[in-house]
């Protein structure tokens, strides 16, 4: 019992053993060529290069912060200050004053046409004559009534002044008297009726001869000798007044009260141009519409032209340009030096070799030119390069003969960029 009992011992103290002697070997371990002695020089150089990399990364943000912008090169213009006419241009149809269309006022026959296509007339002439002669036997029955009742009334007249002798020496009643005087009254209003017709008649006749209701030009005869017309149907032929004539077209809604502050003054002047250099001619409002049309926003106009040579004819278009009126002594500018944001429109003007953006508010633009405020009289205004510029960038203004010597215009170029690169 004793010595089973003292095994276990014995192997725990050989186990002890063995790891002392173990852990003894790690640590008499020999140190690595990395941490030799001469290792620490290495250490220094990284530490070294380490600091030279640091010094760096600020040296190089420093100089990020400091690059300047790039100058750009741009032209300008002053601002100038003038008298700005509104004009407006639209496209006008020309339309004639008066066009009548010519139509019989009874139905007959045409006897004969005094007229042919295209000729030129004047207010009264004969155009056509119809077959009267039922209108003229008309007259004749009306005249013959006439007389037959012109003689009753003389027969009653002198009825009534026997009876009025006779009633005086008291031998036929007073009734009598009153007798022959009605039956007077009454051949009387017979004969005025017969009057009446005669002047009917002769009114018919005349529709035998139709005549010009105006001057102006005849477009297509519609009928020839022999035809048959019906009252107020068959158009005979077309009458349109050629001169003066009139130019249609709409005006914007914003123009209208221009356009009726025109008319109080006599009517704003007007030009129509013809295409393909049919030429211009002058002329005046005469005519602005009393409702505006919802569709468009726009309401129609008339101007009225002298026709001499009648170059304008109906249903001819036309460019129209009216001036409306003028705005004295505006500020102008290009319209191409405006830029248009979401903040609204604005201009950059050049200050100290900068530009600055400036806010515009736009009183009316005219062709290449726009009334503006917001800048002042001789300003500079970057109109070329604007799209390259950014407020407060540098720019360098072109010079003003640079498209006509482009080596010229190389050369100051360069050597702004030459000043800009030195240090």
């Amino acid at each position: 019992m004793k010595k089973t009992r003292s095994y276990p011992l014995r192997k725990a103290c050989l186990f002890f053993s063995v790891s002392l002697v173990f852990l003894a070997a790690c640590g008499n371990k020999e140190p690595t060529p990395a941490s030799a002695p001469g290792s620490g020089n290495n250490a220094g150089a990284a530490a070294g290069s380490a600091g030279a990399t640091a010094a760096a990364a600020p040296a190089s943000g420093a100089s990020g912060a400091a690059a300047p912008m790039p100058p750009v090169t741009v032209s300008t213009v002053p601002v100038e200050q003038k008298d700005l006419a509104v004009r407006l241009r639209a496209t006008g149809v020309v339309s004639p004053i008066n066009s009548v269309d010519v139509k019989a006022q009874t139905n007959s026959i045409i006897g004969k046409v005094f007229v042919r296509d295209g000729q030129f007339v004047k207010a009264g002439d004969v155009l056509f004559t119809l077959d009267a002669r039922t209108e003229e036997a008309n007259i004749m029955k009306a005249q013959a009534q006439l007389a037959k009742d012109t003689a009753s009334l003389g027969d009653a007249q002198r009825q009534l002044k026997r009876a009025q002798e006779l009633a005086a020496q008291s031998f036929i009643a007073q009734g009598q008297v009153d007798t022959a005087s009605a039956n007077v009254d009454v051949w009387t209003a017979t004969v005025n009726s017969d009057k009446a017709a005669i002047d009917a008649a002769r009114v018919a006749l005349s529709y035998a001869r139709i005549l010009a209701p105006q001057s102006g030009r005849i477009g297509t005869v519609n009928v020839s000798n022999g035809a048959t017309v019906q009252a107020n149907i068959t158009n005979l032929l077309t009458i349109t007044q050629v001169n003066p004539i009139a130019v249609t077209f709409t005006l914007p809604q914003r123009n209208i009260s221009d356009a009726l502050e025109a008319l109080k003054a006599g009517g704003a002047p007007v030009t129509a141009t013809l295409a393909d250099n049919g030429g211009t001619f002058k002329g005046k409002l005469q005519f602005v519409d009393s409702q505006i049309d919802a569709a468009s926003g726009s309401v129609k106009a008339k101007a009225y032209f002298k026709n001499d040579e009648e170059k304008l004819w109906p249903g001819a278009y036309v460019e129209v340009q009216q001036t409306l009126r003028e705005i004295k002594e505006a500020l102008v500018i290009p319209q191409g030096a405006v830029i248009y944001s979401a903040r609204g429109p604005f201009a950059y003007v050049v200050e100290n070799g900068k530009a600055v953006a400036r806010p515009l508010k736009i009183v009316q633009a005219q062709g290449a030119e726009i009334a503006v405020t917001g800048v002042t009289l001789g300003e500079p205004i970057i109109l070329e390069g604007k799209q390259n510029v950014r407020p407060g960038a540098p720019v360098i203004e072109r010079a003003k003969d640079a498209a006509k010597d482009p080596k010229a215009a190389a050369s100051s170029a360069e050597a702004p960029a030459a000043r800009a690169s030195a240090p």
